[in-house]
């Protein structure tokens, strides 16, 4: 087996467990990680920032102003997941 069909055989015996504020809302409104991407891209945000947002990346960071790309990114998010960008914000 080459080292791509093994990673992915890895990732596909990986639990399916929600972690994040993101895929919890996700979870409500019954939305796919694919949907979500697609979403996402649909207004502008690249694949690998959806999948970092997606992943709850985002949240380990405190300093957000009303200037700043990853808030612009929650705010596509907040969108997709029909919720309040506050709902988004680390607390």
């Amino acid at each position: 087996m080459d080292d791509i069909s093994q990673n992915l055989t890895g990732m596909m015996d990986m639990p399916t467990k929600v972690d994040g504020v993101v895929q919890q809302l996700a979870e409500k409104i019954k939305m796919s990680f694919d949907e979500f991407v697609g979403e996402m891209r649909k207004r502008g945000c690249s694949e690998p920032t959806a999948i970092k947002i997606w992943r709850g990346e985002y949240e380990n960071f405190d300093n957000f102003n009303d200037h700043d790309i990853s808030l612009s990114n929650l705010r596509k998010a907040a969108d997709v997941l029909k919720v309040g960008t506050g709902t988004l914000l680390p607390k």
